[in-house]
């Protein structure tokens, strides 16, 4: 070889190695490094669970978990390895043969079919480069690969790669692609489940068994096939997951689970820590929730309301029909009516735990926290405790009797001397036609008044003039205070209807405001998270009990004692048959025109508030559509199946109450001649010292020396408001008093 060409070739060698090394630079320029693959910390699921730690709902932007290699089962990391890099655990990071034979493939095919890309090379391009098929991001892959292969073990670089690849469906990691594929934990997967799982990272849209049952099937195979070349399986258990069922649909959505209360604890959640770290960040939530009782309240509920809407269309058509009846022929009759909706809630006393969230059907809007209704009659319990807390007693006496107010121009006040509805009218009747004067004249729901009656009968039986009178004696912001004390936070107005729910509150606060009566007169906030915890463990928050006294333990007894006899023979009775089996007490409501329907109930353990009613506050329509007879019955179904494993535990009795036997029409120390008799409870020094002596062939009259336990009956003046409670009726309008009836009817407004 002459020198001259001698040097040529030099030349050109050193030309090419200059050239080559421009060319890795430039390749290895900007390349990340390796050991970040030690922190990486992937958007991960968040994960919440209930009180019992079973799964409710997971919250990701990927479907992802992180698990260690020692709990992905071997036959999952055997069915990777055969599949995708039968040479993982012998090459440096890259697979000559496999880049020569996609290689052949793709010039065969003229165009990228195939890839020959170790799990390495697939780690290096899902985390760090793009998806772009060029020879230089080829390359590049091929160089972070080695770097991957020199900084990190085997098993490390597999455990890397099992919980990054990505297997459709939003999975990413084996663990997310069980729970979607196969409602599975990762550990319970079966060979074929494996095999499947492991077929689905070449092509995870063309190979999904739910789209293409046959493709997967086939697929499935390919991968039993060669884990039996080598080595992993016999030809026994090959044969047994060849026959195995794919699966045809998704499993159920674990985040379809109470959605209500998922979403409830999201929007909280997210505003403390953030959108990134609630999504991406892996957090676990232990919740308040226990999903065996919310189940059987979504399907008890469910039945309840639907059973009401086929009641409610029957009844609507009926009307229609009969309307039409004078219309022109030809014209159509629509039945449609909204669904009804429904909110319900479940409460430990005690700790104050959300054990059971239902915001409605069909909707994002939760009622049992956003919505805010007129409670109607679940609000006079707060006006009785004021008027115990004042000095009364459950057998002070109070008139359930007709009255009326009057509009002054500045206030509403009584109308002196009329107690009856012929002097209503009678006063009323020369002002009917004057455009300045107004009347409100309410009424109980039955129409009929009782007279003089003790309190424990007029909380059993919601009578609604006894609620204002009591009002009217002990002053209204007395019983706005007790309210707010025992846990309603909404603000509420001090008049004489309040205890017939004329201020609009939510299920949530008069469940908890119940829980303080059922809990000694302790008040605790309502929570729905335990403890949340990041992706390593560390605790970030735990729940710290916050409660307070709202009223004396003897306070709060007397008025659980009071509305126990509501469900054992008032509105409420229909849970009667449960308070003989579990010791229960509650109030019905029902609100103006029958817009909401309510109860609320408790035992010594729970509390559970219950709301019926329409979106749009519509009527519901039948006035025997109460809370008593409407909501009550499925409040019950429920209780009955998450009270049944319940010990029986009656409420206990604090220090300083004392029992006596009374006359229950008068309070008075009973006779052998008053026909009925009660036990009842008394703060001590508070019991009637006087027998009675009332002659109870004839109705009872307040005298003016007061009232057995309390304080002189007077009535006062007064402000009005338009809600009512099982009958009481809105203020007239100015064209309605126009129309006022100059008989002797009832001078009722409607």
């Amino acid at each position: 070889m002459s020198r001259r060409r001698f040097y040529l070739y030099a030349a050109l060698a050193a030309a090419s190695i200059l050239s080559a090394g421009w060319v890795v630079r430039d390749l290895l320029k900007g390349l990340p490094s390796t050991f970040v693959l030690e922190e990486y910390t992937p958007a991960i699921t968040t994960r919440l669970f209930d009180c019992r730690d079973d799964l409710v709902a997971e919250l990701s932007i990927e479907k992802r978990a992180l698990l260690d290699l020692s709990k992905i089962p071997v036959d999952f990391q055997n069915a990777v390895l055969a599949i995708e890099d039968d040479r993982f655990f012998k090459h440096w990071g890259v697979s000559p043969r496999g880049i020569i034979r996609s290689a052949v493939v793709n010039f065969l095919a003229g165009r990228f079919v195939q890839g020959g890309s170790t799990i390495t090379q697939q780690l290096s391009k899902q985390i760090f480069l793009t998806r772009e098929r060029t020879v230089a991001r080829k390359i590049r892959e091929i160089l972070l690969a080695v770097q991957i292969e020199r900084d990190f073990s085997k098993p490390e670089i597999l455990q890397f790669y099992l919980n990054q690849v990505y297997f459709g469906e939003g999975a990413y990691g084996v663990q997310a692609a069980a729970r979607i594929y196969f409602g599975k934990e990762v550990r319970q997967l079966d060979l074929a489940e494996c095999a499947l799982l492991a077929g689905l990272i070449r092509a995870p849209r063309g190979y999904s068994p739910f789209n293409y049952p046959d493709r997967a099937r086939r697929r499935r195979s390919v991968v039993l096939q060669r884990m039996r070349e080598e080595g992993f399986i016999t030809d026994k258990e090959k044969g047994d997951a060849l026959v195995a069922a794919i699966p045809p649909v998704r499993p159920l959505d674990m985040t379809t689970q109470a959605p209500y209360f998922v979403e409830h604890v999201r929007s909280r959640l997210e505003r403390k820590y953030g959108t990134s770290t609630l999504w991406r960040g892996g957090l676990k939530i232990r919740t308040t929730i226990d999903l065996k009782m919310q189940k059987i309240a979504e399907e008890v509920m469910e039945k309840g309301l639907s059973d009401f809407d086929a009641k409610a269309a029957k009844d609507w058509e009926a009307k229609l029909k009969e309307d039409a009846l004078d219309a022109e022929e030809g014209v159509e009759v629509s039945t449609t009516l909204p669904k009804i909706q429904g909110a319900f809630l479940l409460m430990d006393v005690k700790t104050g735990a959300i054990k059971a969230m239902i915001g409605g059907r069909d909707s994002k809007f939760n009622r049992a926290v956003q919505a805010y209704r007129q409670p109607g009659s679940t609000f006079k319990p707060f006006v009785w405790a004021a008027a115990l807390n004042a000095g009364m007693t459950g057998v002070s006496l109070v008139e359930d009797n007709p009255l009326a107010y009057y509009f002054d121009g500045r206030d509403w006040r009584l109308l002196e001397g009329a107690t009856d509805q012929y002097s209503i009218n009678l006063a009323t009747a020369p002002f009917a036609e004057s455009p300045d004067f107004k009347i409100w004249v309410p009424n109980n729901f039955d129409g009929k008044f009782m007279g003089v009656i003790t309190l424990r009968k007029g909380l059993a039986l919601s009578r609604n003039i006894a609620s204002i009178n009591l009002i009217n004696q002990i002053g209204p912001p007395l019983v706005v205070d007790i309210a707010h004390r025992a846990g309603i936070r909404s603000e509420l107005e001090a008049v004489p209807a309040l205890g017939l729910g004329a201020s609009v509150v939510s299920p949530l606060e008069m469940t908890s405001a119940f829980g303080t009566f059922a809990n000694g007169g302790i008040y605790v906030l309502p929570y729905t998270v335990d403890r949340v915890e990041d992706a390593q463990g560390k605790e970030l928050e735990r729940h710290v009990p916050s409660e307070k006294e709202a009223m004396s333990p003897q306070l709060a007894y007397l008025m659980v004692n009071l509305m126990k006899a509501v469900v054992m023979g008032g509105t409420g009775r229909f849970a009667r048959d449960l308070a003989l089996k579990k010791p229960l007490a509650g109030k019905t409501g029902t609100s103006n025109d029958n817009r909401d329907l309510w109860f609320i109930g408790f035992t010594p353990d729970y509390v559970a508030g219950a709301w019926m009613g329409y979106d749009d506050f519509g009527s519901l329509g039948k006035k025997d559509w109460t809370g008593g007879s409407t909501v009550l019955p499925w409040w019950t179904a429920i209780m009955e199946q998450i009270l049944k494993d319940q010990p029986k535990r009656d409420f206990p009795v604090p220090s300083g109450i004392a029992f006596q036997k009374v006359c229950a029409d008068t309070g008075l120390l009973s006779l052998p001649a008053c026909p009925r008799k009660v036990d009842e409870p008394f703060i001590e020094g508070s019991q009637p010292t006087q027998y009675c002596e009332a002659d109870h062939s004839k109705p009872l009259e307040l005298t003016v020396s007061g009232l057995p336990g309390g304080q002189p009956l007077q009535h006062g003046a007064t402000s009005a408001a338009a809600t009512d409670e099982d009958g009481l009726l809105p203020l007239p309008s100015d064209a309605e008093l126009k129309n006022l009836p100059e008989t002797e009817e009832p001078a009722v407004i409607e």
